[in-house]
């Protein structure tokens, strides 16, 4: 499962602000901020934030010891 640091690099290699990330995964710009924020929220709302970052080319990283993101296409 994605961590909020995954989530806030996501934004910044795509440019977005917490407000395009929650309209693009139709989530109340609340829940995104309490997840960033690390803060409990539901599963699907963190499954519909990695969806909308995969959606838009992103690619998560998570290893022992690592995590990341990549940018899979403009």
């Amino acid at each position: 499962m994605v961590t909020p640091r995954q989530v806030r690099a996501a934004r910044a290699l795509l440019k977005w602000d917490q407000i395009m990330l929650a309209d693009k995964a139709v989530l109340a710009l609340t829940a995104l901020q309490r997840f960033e924020q690390g803060k409990s929220v539901r599963d699907a709302t963190i499954q519909a934030i990695e969806k909308a970052l995969a959606d838009a080319g992103i690619t998560f990283i998570s290893r022992s010891h690592q995590e990341g993101v990549v940018l899979t296409r403009a």
